[in-house]
């Protein structure tokens, strides 16, 4: 019962919004009482922060999958963000805003998380490619691995990028482009602009 809560939850939660959703709501959803939600979690910020975790967990986790195949490393990156946005395609209730103004905390708590495995994936994906000539040798992957990071989160400031003048899938598609050009060699433009034109035929 309490796997099927957290699932529940976190469709809900990602749909509608951390603060839209009330435990009343999930127990309805669920056909059970609320009482039952209670016996797994003694209030609806110890259930955020479950959901929350158990969504990072899961895209962590395929991460892993993707890097664990040593695919090419600008694939590897088109692979990676696929699966994120798969996760968060249903998204359209500005959750990372609503968890950071509500659940402050837990919005700390997760994007240290965030940031640790982020940096860790990015760094191998870097020296990865500048062994392979396909990013620049002359990078200080450091710095790099850093600025991602941070543009990545910039992205998700609705007051930077309103969701009303900016599609968020786009958005992302943009951003990796940027990375990369800024960072391959002649081998890897010839990469990446595959998957640009992969990405426009599937448009």
């Amino acid at each position: 019962m309490k796997e099927n809560i957290i699932e529940k939850a976190a469709k809900m939660f990602l749909t509608l919004g951390f603060k839209s959703v009330t435990m009343d709501d999930i127990a309805n959803e669920l056909a059970i009482s609320k009482k039952t939600i209670y016996t797994h979690f003694k209030n609806k910020t110890a259930l955020v922060k479950a959901v929350t975790l158990g969504v990072f967990d899961t895209i962590c986790h395929g991460i892993d999958c993707i890097c664990d195949l040593q695919k090419d490393p600008i694939e590897e990156l088109y692979e990676i963000k696929k699966l994120v946005m798969l996760h968060l395609k249903n998204e359209r209730a500005s959750p990372q805003f609503q968890l950071q103004k509500y659940y402050p905390q837990i919005y700390s708590e997760l994007k240290m998380l965030h940031y640790s495995k982020m940096t860790q994936c990015t760094l191998r994906n870097l020296q990865r490619g500048v062994e392979l000539g396909l990013y620049r040798e002359n990078l200080d992957i450091d710095f790099v691995s850093r600025i991602y990071f941070i543009g990545v989160n910039g992205l998700k400031d609705e007051q930077l990028f309103p969701l009303e003048t900016f599609d968020r899938v786009k958005l992302m598609e943009d951003y990796l482009e940027y990375h990369l050009r800024g960072i391959v060699t002649k081998t890897g433009l010839q990469t990446l602009n595959k998957f640009i034109k992969t990405n426009v035929q599937n448009a």
